[in-house]
């Protein structure tokens, strides 16, 4: 890194050390202006070829004489314009070549610091680091940093987070980390080719491109219809594998962190206490082998997997490192609506229901595809019971708990009157749930 500017933080009165970004981010930034020339081109591909017909060779060496150094400059000054700096309750921030932005990230209002090495960054020994806070739905990013650079500045956020005086964050470091899975190659191959949603994409790509082509003879719409399908179709076996690749879970101070992908690799972190909803989904073809995904709900964060597959057992531990004190109630723990429910659900009404035990609200739902729903009472902000004309026919009602994530779990079909006792008991167990939860800080 370059040597540090030094501002002054007005507030604290205390010297703020300013830092630049890796040396090899403005060779990042210089493609700026030709993503803009190649995404007018791909926009008007017919004006674009007109355009570079009438160059002729001189004039095309000179174009790109200027071009290059332009966007090398560009490249360079929004590098050189940037800068960030931690001071003792926040993250700031400043960019901009022309107009100037400042960010201010509260540190207690950071609940995740994520490293990710795409994979030129790790040829160029590299990562960016994105910042997730509180009350944003976009991180915060510093691409790029070097890996040790990068590293050791989440340590540090992640102990200022915590409460650690600032002459000793930097002594702290990355909290040590205990692995609790790490997901075979092998499974990962086999759970997609069991999972359903591979085979009907892949279906879908070789069926109907053919079927448009006997109706309309016409290449254009075969293959507007078929490229979109053949990319679906990768992207829910190929791109999955890619990206849950050697995925591993490890157990630490700072909450269970995840590590993952072939090409991009990518070090996320659960935050502890932001866990909002947790789902165990089974494909019906797994249940031979009783594997189980497990997927989450996070109050304003991106992440949504927490275990690609992995055995029952295995993923019912991690579950309870996520939400601690929390048993997954088994299936014969949970009641089934009452059978008049059919009249309203033909059929899939067989695949609903609802357990509530001292920790959780749990529902489940599907018959083919079995997700298991877990939310905790202390995070459920609020309970509504809904009940259109049919189901008053039968008796019946949905009761729904809103989370935190802005996401609602439903007990559906069940008893008027069962329905009607959870509304109030539930809102009960949710405003003791709050007075007794955990606190929601690093490390502790």
């Amino acid at each position: 890194m370059t040597a540090p500017d030094v501002d002054r933080d007005v507030r604290e009165d205390r010297p703020v050390t300013e830092r630049r970004l890796h040396p090899v981010t403005p060779f990042r930034r210089a493609w700026a202006p030709v993503a803009v020339i190649v995404g007018w081109a791909v926009h008007d591909p017919n004006q674009a070829q007109e355009q570079l017909t009438r160059l002729t060779t001189t004039t095309l060496l000179l174009a790109l004489a200027v071009f290059v150094p332009a966007a090398a400059l560009y490249g360079f000054l929004t590098w050189w314009f940037t800068h960030f700096s931690v001071t003792e309750s926040e993250l700031r921030i400043r960019t901009g070549l022309l107009f100037r932005r400042t960010a201010h990230i509260r540190l207690e209002r950071i609940q995740a610091v994520d490293v990710s090495r795409p994979l030129l960054a790790r040829v160029g020994g590299v990562a960016k680091l994105r910042i997730d806070v509180v009350g944003t739905d976009k991180k915060d990013e510093l691409a790029f940093l070097g890996e040790d650079d990068a590293r050791a500045l989440r340590a540090e956020l992640l102990a200022r987070a915590a409460g650690f005086a600032p002459e000793t964050a930097h002594e702290v470091g990355e909290a040590p980390s205990r692995q609790l899975l790490r997901l075979p190659a092998g499974d990962l191959a086999v759970s997609l080719l069991l999972t359903g949603a591979t085979w009907g994409s892949l279906a879908a790509a070789l069926v109907v491109p053919p079927v448009l082509w006997l109706a309309t003879h016409s290449v254009w719409t075969v293959l507007a219809t078929g490229v979109p399908l053949l990319g679906a179709a990768g992207a829910s076996s190929v791109g999955r594998f890619v990206g849950e690749y050697d995925w591993t879970v490890g157990d630490s101070p700072d909450g269970l962190r995840i590590d993952h992908g072939l090409l991009d690799r990518t070090h996320e972190t659960v935050p502890p206490g932001r866990v909002q909803t947790v789902r165990l989904v089974q494909p019906l073809l797994w249940r031979r082998r009783d594997w189980v995904r497990v997927e989450l709900d996070v109050a304003g964060s991106a992440n949504s997997v927490l275990v690609p597959v992995a055995p029952r057992e295995l993923a019912e531990a991690i579950v309870a490192r996520v939400l601690p004190g929390v048993t997954v109630p088994p299936a014969t723990a949970l009641s089934r609506p009452p059978r008049r429910a059919g009249r309203c659900l033909p059929v899939w009404w067989r695949g609903h229901g609802l357990v509530v035990t001292d920790a959780v609200f749990a529902t489940r739902r599907g018959l083919l595809r079995r997700s298991l729903a877990l939310v905790p009472h202390a995070k459920v902000q609020s309970v509504r019971l809904t009940q259109g004309p049919w189901q008053r026919l039968w008796r019946v009602a949905d009761v729904h708990v809103d989370t935190g994530a802005n996401k609602s779990v439903a007990a559906r079909l069940r008893d008027a009157d069962e329905a009607a006792e959870l509304l109030r008991g539930q809102a009960e167990r949710s405003r003791t749930g709050r007075r007794d939860a955990r606190p929601d800080r690093w490390m502790t």
